[in-house]
């Protein structure tokens, strides 16, 4: 049987479908799609994302099933526009990734709300509904007028729909789903709010999202370009005395973790240095790859630093670490190391320095021709020294460059007083490091008028009177911008190089032996200065004025360091040059005794110390020769029958006590060192006087007779001291001689020592070459 259509059924589905409409549960489903269809778009923040257009206008109408309609409606309209978008995409590399949301977009448009398109029973009725649909987006669009485009996203859609609102074209679904016409009330209004909030901050996160993305994919170009670059350069560079320019040699790889501030042996190698060497001198510290790179006229990423810059930090750092490694009797390590230093400076030995790594070239340079004198190696070490001094000839107003100076200027002390400040006694390093061209208008380059010497680091490291060791007024105490620690350190090198030009010339009277030198050169450049400012720079004088410039850096600075270095040095000085008092036990007056004591016990209680640059090896061993000179003294008066107080019996017991210790401190570190640079072997007390000492009451308590005197004749006079001045003469002649014939039996003796010492003279006489070939290419570069 044919059925006809049931009259009234028609209208009554048209009447279903409109309550359906309106009903509060359809507009929270379309509110939701609407949102749906926002966070949809906004991910790909406002590119290739039409599919939020429409499903956001389903939701608008009201009912899920019809968000789906709409999104089809919406992409209909805009395929040419999404075409285009994602050909833009694809040529930026993330069309696919784009695509894979605007797919899943159209899904979440086109799916709408599950069985909505079910919950119609009438096909008339959902024909009408699509109809009144396309009137609706019609009349949207025509309220956007352009405002929604790809790069406003949900922004975009929100201001569109304010638009339409208040243009109010006759659309009472889409204003009731949204709640701000008449049907949505006061709770629409809120809903709107939330929902413009909650996209706003979606959008804001996924904008983040989306510009680290291309900063890490710019980042990830930039890493892949730079390798390649870098080939080109290592290719392009001539390879240097056999370090290739792809790399540094596997020999300073193995190291290079020790340069790393975790690494817990390169940071105990760093201790070491700065307790030992660095304790004195404080240069300051190195700076990292990204401390360097933010110093430059336009800072790079760490990643991106030229190699030669790299080179020339590895080479100060390792330079540091070897002399820790030195200080800790690692002798092999601390040979590897300063290899280490020689390979990275010739990487960047052929390319012009950056002025940024200028300094810690210069400071590379220097601490390893210390490195080099602790091991005997005079030679390389002036070769080193000069070639410190070229690069600091460049360095004018730099900051730490007095610093520099000053630990060059106290290291220079010491061999001047090894080297008896005879100029015949040095090495010709001229013609293979040329010195440096003498300053054309040094008068009229801030010269100290009052010393007639310039006070310019650069005037300073061009000066041919400093060309092998400073010498002269100090440059750096005269100068009063200089750091107080830097002015005090230079004080004490002016008078230590001022006792040995005394002691040279008390040693010349009492031999007569006038043969190697005339009366014109008994005048040294020092001489002459202390001569012409005899207030300023007499010995006792500069060593109270570098007291004084401690306590100012002490009172001034934050630092915890206690300066250990300097205070022993200042009072082995002052104890030198105390006059003493005849009348007093041992002729030493009770502030003598005090400073000998203080120095011993700081080298008891620091070890360490010993290492240090300058002559402070040799100023605790002449302490140790002072005190051995009170036990004498007091001992002889504990014989002479007069019962000893018990305050003169304390004292004795305390300096036997520090005596003893520091022979056994300096024993330990004299057998660690070169013949050539051993101080004096100490006798040790003879104990059979105190039970004996009435059956031979002339014998010394200490037989400095028996004393392996240093080659030095400032440290000799310590010795001799209670000598006639024949006797002097004559056993500073035979110290000269025995010195002599134990240099020569050191350099031909490797076949007598063991294995162990065998092997580390091989690996020295191996890394020779090394510095060789470093010191030709220098030689080159100076030269020309």
């Amino acid at each position: 049987k044919r059925r006809g259509p049931v009259p009234g059924r028609v209208g009554q589905a048209r009447k279903a479908s409109e309550a359906l409409d309106h009903s509060p549960s359809n507009e929270r489903s379309g509110d939701l799609m609407a949102q749906m269809g926002g966070v949809n778009a906004t991910g790909l923040n406002g590119m290739g994302g039409q599919g939020m257009l429409g499903a956001g206008l389903g939701g608008m109408g009201g009912m899920g099933g019809m968000g789906g309609m709409g999104g089809m409606l919406g992409g209909d309209q805009v395929t040419a526009d999404l075409l285009q978008q994602q050909a833009q995409l694809a040529a930026l590399g993330m069309g696919n990734r784009d695509d894979a949301f605007g797919q899943q977009g159209g899904a979440m448009g086109q799916g709408g709300q599950p069985g909505g398109q079910g919950q119609l029973d009438d096909q008339m009725a959902l024909q009408r509904q699509m109809m009144l649909q396309h009137q609706n987006v019609m009349a949207l669009q025509a309220g956007l007028g352009g405002q929604f485009d790809q790069n406003q996203g949900w922004g975009g859609a929100a201001a569109g729909a304010s638009m339409f609102d208040q243009g109010g074209a006759g659309a009472p679904g889409i204003m009731g789903a949204q709640g701000i016409g008449p049907q949505g009330g006061s709770a629409g209004s809120s809903s709107m709010d939330s929902q413009q909030s909650a996209a706003q901050q979606q959008l804001n996160l996924l904008q983040q999202l989306q510009a680290q993305q291309q900063q890490q994919a710019a980042e990830q170009m930039i890493m892949q370009q730079q390798p390649a670059q870098r080939q080109r350069k290592a290719e392009n560079k001539d390879d240097v005395g056999g370090a290739s320019g792809k790399g540094l040699p596997q020999s300073v790889m193995k190291h290079l973790p020790l340069l790393e501030k975790n690494n817990p042996g390169g940071n105990r190698l760093r201790s070491y240095y700065s307790l030992s060497v660095d304790e004195l001198f404080c240069l300051p510290s190195i700076p990292t790859n990204e401390e360097y790179c933010s110093r430059l006229p336009t800072p790079i990423n760490p990643n991106l630093l030229p190699r030669f810059d790299l080179a020339a930090l590895q080479a100060a750092r390792f330079a540091e670490i070897a002399l820790g490694a030195l200080a800790n009797n690692q002798v092999a390590l601390a040979l590897e190391l300063s290899n280490a230093t020689v390979l990275c400076l010739r990487e960047c030995v052929e390319e012009p320095v950056h002025p940024s790594c200028m300094f810690d070239v210069a400071r590379a340079y220097l601490l390893h021709g210390i490195f080099r004198s602790f091991r005997a190696d005079m030679v390389r070490y002036f070769k080193y020294r000069r070639v410190c001094l070229t690069h600091l000839s460049q360095l004018d107003n730099i900051e730490g460059v007095e610093s520099l100076l000053a630990a060059i200027s106290f290291h220079d002390a010491w061999a001047y007083m090894i080297h008896n400040a005879s100029e015949a006694a040095l090495p010709d390093i001229d013609n293979s490091i040329p010195p440096l061209p003498a300053p054309h208008n040094s008068e009229q380059n801030g010269d100290n008028s009052r010393f007639s010497m310039s006070t310019i680091p650069s005037m300073i490291a061009s000066n041919p009177v400093n060309q092998m060791w400073i010498q002269g007024p100090p440059p750096v105490f005269i100068n009063n911008e200089a750091p107080a620690l830097s002015r005090s350190l230079d004080a004490l090198a002016c008078a230590i190089r001022s006792c040995c030009d005394q002691a040279n010339s008390r040693f010349e009277g009492m031999s007569g032996d006038a043969s190697g030198r005339c009366d014109d050169n008994c005048v040294t450049p020092t001489t002459a200065a202390v001569m012409a400012n005899q207030n300023e720079l007499c010995s006792r004088n500069m060593v109270l004025s570098a007291f004084t410039l401690l306590q100012q850096h002490e009172a001034s600075s934050s630092s915890t360091n206690k300066n250990h270095g300097h205070h022993l040095v200042i009072s082995a000085m002052d104890a030198f040059l105390e006059g003493g008092d005849e009348e007093e036990a041992g002729g030493f007056t009770d502030s003598q005794i005090q400073s000998l004591l203080s120095v011993c016990n700081t080298a008891v209680e620091h070890p360490l110390l010993l290492h240090q640059g300058g002559p402070t090896y040799h100023m605790v061993s002449n302490a140790a020769i002072l005190l051995c000179h009170l036990l004498n003294g007091m001992h002889a008066n504990r014989n002479s029958g007069d019962s000893p107080g018990e305050m003169e019996t304390a004292l004795f017991e305390e300096v036997l006590d520090t005596f003893i210790a520091v022979r056994k401190l300096l024993s330990i570190h004299r057998r660690k060192l070169p013949v050539r640079l051993r101080c004096h072997g100490i006798p040790r007390p003879n104990f059979a006087l105190e039970v004996n000492g009435a059956d031979n009451p002339g014998a010394p308590f200490i037989d400095l007779g028996e004393t392996l005197m240093c080659g030095c004749r400032g440290c000799q006079g310590f010795v001799l001291m209670a000598c006639s001045p024949c006797v002097a003469a004559e056993r500073a002649q035979a110290a000269a001689l025995k010195a002599e014939s134990a240099s020569e039996k050191d350099a031909y003796s490797i076949g007598e020592v063991n294995e162990f010492d065998k092997e580390l003279c091989d690996l020295g006489v191996e890394f020779d070459l090394d510095d060789d070939a470093l010191l030709n290419v220098l030689s080159r570069i100076i030269a020309t």
